[in-house]
């Protein structure tokens, strides 16, 4: 135990040391990395900024481990959770690598402790920290959009048909909305700005964005488009299809979650409630349990 101790106190100093002259280091850093620790700078925690300058300088060995296949489809996923903390791929790396090094040196330590379910945990923290806050953002971002879009697309409609352009109503309305989906908007309206075609930039915005009533928003624009349909009507039909569809979805998930909600009844409540009963019928019915137990 003796030893253990010492070998913890030892690993603890040198990585505080480490850290020091890490952090302290002149060493001019790469333009893509110094642009990356710039990048959500505002948005970022204090721990994870420190997680950042810490492992930035193994951004890219980590970058060229992955394969560029790998990083495109990384970068992707966090196009998709919408850069959550000012997330960039090159930020993504240096996490990756200090929370793989934290998690080889855990999962060491357990091992050489004798605690091998806890060495486990340490090697999937090392493994699987560095992608949670993208799976969250993913998850959040989406069911934000998915909420936003109907109402959005109803007031698009009152103006459009108030007699702004299509190009005019977006960019108004945008305006008064906050989150995610008032961001794409914006961006798609900035591509349009630079000479992108209308159908480019919103095919870019559904590339963007995983959920399927923006795809559904996207195609019937784009087939309206084509058919010369009013785009008050089809903004209106948009908004009444997502709305039955998340009605639809919802009573979907709620047939799931009854089986759910009974099994959990019947594994953890029906017999917790069991043990109460029998053990208040025994303490009140005045056994001698020592008699029982031949406890004499």
């Amino acid at each position: 135990m003796a030893l253990l101790l010492g070998l913890l106190m030892g690993v603890a100093v040198f990585g505080v040391v480490a850290a020091i002259r890490m952090l302290r280091s002149s060493t001019p850093l790469p333009a893509d990395l110094a642009l990356a620790l710039e990048i959500g700078s505002t948005r970022v925690s204090a721990t994870g900024s420190a997680v950042d300058r810490l492992g930035m300088r193994f951004a890219p060995l980590v970058l060229r481990l992955m394969g560029p296949a790998a990083v495109d489809r990384k970068r992707r996923k966090i196009d998709l959770a919408g850069h959550p903390g000012g997330l960039t791929v090159d930020r993504y790396a240096a996490r990756r690598a200090v929370y793989g090094v934290f998690g080889l040196c855990t999962a060491t330590l357990f091992t050489v402790a004798g605690w091998p379910l806890f060495a486990l945990f340490g090697l999937a923290f090392g493994l699987f920290a560095a992608d949670a806050a993208i799976w969250d953002g993913v998850r959040q971002r989406r069911e934000v959009i998915d909420r936003t879009l109907p109402d959005f697309l109803d007031v698009l409609a009152v103006v459009v048909s108030a007699g702004l352009s299509f190009r005019q109503a977006l960019d108004r309305v945008s305006a008064r909305y906050e989150g995610p989906w008032a961001d794409e908007i914006q961006i798609t309206l900035r591509q349009m700005d630079m000479g992108v075609s209308r159908r480019q930039a919103f095919d870019e915005l559904r590339r963007r964005n995983d959920s399927e009533p923006v795809n559904q928003f996207v195609t019937a624009l784009q087939q309206g488009e084509e058919l010369g349909a009013p785009i008050a009507d089809t903004l209106v039909q948009i908004a009444k299809d997502m709305r039955r569809t998340d009605a639809q979805n919802a009573r979907r998930r709620a047939a799931k979650a009854i089986p759910k909600a009974t099994l959990a009844t019947l594994v953890f409540m029906v017999p917790a409630t069991m043990i109460i009963i029998v053990t208040g019928m025994l303490l009140g019915s005045g056994t001698d349990f020592r008699e029982l137990l031949g406890d004499r």
